[in-house]
């Protein structure tokens, strides 16, 4: 008999948390994310409490923990989108569909308690958050942005009467074979044509005190219609902030400015810290640190964080400047390749830019969806 009870104490807290951390201890494809970050889902001043709603369940079988899932009830994108949605999120269980079922059974009834319609995801937060189950490329290792799941998880949820909703497309991108600079002569066309030219910035910290409003600004621009995103709230910006102070190398950054200064294309890339933080299973031990500084410093792998154009510049080529910048990070800085991370497979533009590298198709992700029905 499979029993679900709400995560409420400290005990049952921390199995939640760990649960998917002894799931998945031997595993050389699944990336943690940093404990400490994952702790802050249960206090009281986490960052999304003021536009969210919570509940995180754990499924036993006697006194055996065999799954834990979460829902969130996620109501600036409910207003944004004129929908009554809640998500699903930080599913992990074993190979059984007992577990499945009484999970989002769980889950469902939740929903339904406070008044929603439709259960979709997986889906964090916002979209800063791990988001997708992965449906293929099981044999690759995720990035530190995204979270791996086993293959029989989709048939669990399917099980449960979900249907794909939206899929994500992850690359490896390498140079060129023919890399003879022609990308770079559009980009200077592109350029010089807008008179555009690049931002520049002394450390981080400048980074962030001249760009950081029209940073924000223009992600919730470009991203607006892209499916699962939320309008930045003041604790995510602080929040992202806080994060690019550690990680984030300008080398790695872009920003594009036209003649009056103003900000109408950003890309930034974060070292590859997955491996970094496989061993201490995400918690930050003193080896950990030095394993993270050198991924860093001398990271043989990026990720593609954010890419984000002003939609007035969106059909003018401005991507190739992007790419142009990626080209040479590829080239000059002894990076092997770069991970895009999740691309929807109908975002066009996006994807229509990595045809200019040598892409590699790696994993697909997916989103699923359920109308609910009737009353608790």
């Amino acid at each position: 008999m499979i029993e679900v009870k709400e995560a409420l104490t400290k005990k049952q807290q921390k199995e939640f948390l760990e649960f998917p951390l002894k799931m998945y201890k031997n595993n050389p494809y699944f990336v943690p994310p940093l404990y400490g970050d994952e702790k802050k889902i249960f206090r009281s001043d986490f960052v999304y409490n003021d536009t969210c709603e919570a509940v995180y369940f754990n499924a036993y079988d006697g006194e055996k923990m065999v799954g834990r899932i979460s829902g969130i009830l996620q109501k600036a994108a409910n207003a944004k989108n004129s929908e009554r949605r809640v998500r699903f999120t930080r599913f992990d269980a074993i190979d059984d569909q007992a577990v499945a079922d009484a999970l989002f059974a769980a889950v469902e009834d939740w929903a339904i308690s406070k008044g929603m319609d439709t259960v979709c995801g997986p889906l964090g937060f916002s979209d800063l958050e791990r988001e997708g189950l992965l449906v293929e490329g099981f044999d690759q290792l995720s990035t530190f942005e995204e979270q791996y799941n086993a293959e029989y998880y989709g048939k669990l949820i399917e099980n449960c009467g979900y249907e794909k909703e939206v899929d994500w497309l992850e690359s490896k991108i390498y140079l060129p074979e023919d890399d003879d600079g022609r990308l770079e002569k559009t980009a200077d066309y592109i350029m010089k044509r807008y008179n555009l030219h690049f931002g520049e910035a002394k450390n981080t910290r400048n980074f962030i005190d001249r760009y950081g409003n029209a940073f924000f600004e223009l992600l919730d621009v470009a991203y607006e219609n892209i499916y699962g995103t939320v309008p930045f709230t003041p604790g995510m910006k602080k929040m992202m902030i806080d994060n690019f102070m550690l990680i984030i190398d300008l080398k790695h950054v872009a920003v594009i400015l036209d003649e009056n200064n103003r900000l109408v294309c950003l890309g930034i890339c974060f070292p590859s810290i997955a491996k970094a933080v496989q061993k201490s299973q995400g918690r930050l031990t003193p080896a950990a640190l030095v394993r993270l500084l050198s991924a860093i410093k001398k990271p043989k792998v990026i990720d593609l964080g954010l890419i984000a154009v002003d939609p007035q510049y969106a059909n003018r080529g401005i991507g190739s400047c992007i790419s142009a910048g990626l080209m040479r990070m590829l080239r000059e800085d002894g990076i092997e390749y770069a991970e895009t991370n999740l691309n929807l497979e109908n975002n066009y533009a996006i994807l229509n830019q990595w045809k200019r590298f040598r892409q590699v198709v790696h994993k697909r992700r997916r989103s699923y969806v359920k109308k609910l029905d009737g009353e608790i």
